[in-house]
């Protein structure tokens, strides 16, 4: 069984991540092989907080090119996570 800190890798702060937390939605990058209910239980655990819903989706990696080798970046997985109207994530 994984740990919650190997399930969660970190919260995204980007545009689009602080662009939906007013809706209290949060964005983190998750294992590829974390399913939903383990990533509402390990938010739930490291965060204190109580999930109502998550969406996952995976980002697939881009094409680099680097003089004559060409090369992909690793694919990774994305997960929306939406708190209930009474938990808040402080991100600070």
């Amino acid at each position: 069984m994984l740990e919650a800190r190997d399930i969660i890798k970190g919260l995204l702060r980007t545009e689009k991540g602080t662009g939906i937390q007013p809706d209290n939605k949060y964005l983190f990058h998750v294992g590829m092989t974390a399913n939903k209910m383990e990533i509402k239980k390990a938010v739930e655990t490291i965060y204190k907080v109580k999930v109502h819903d998550v969406n996952t989706l995976v980002v697939p990696g881009k094409n680099k090119k680097v003089r004559y080798i060409q090369g992909k970046t690793p694919d990774w997985k994305k997960a929306i996570v939406t708190l209930k109207k009474d938990s808040k994530i402080d991100v600070t």
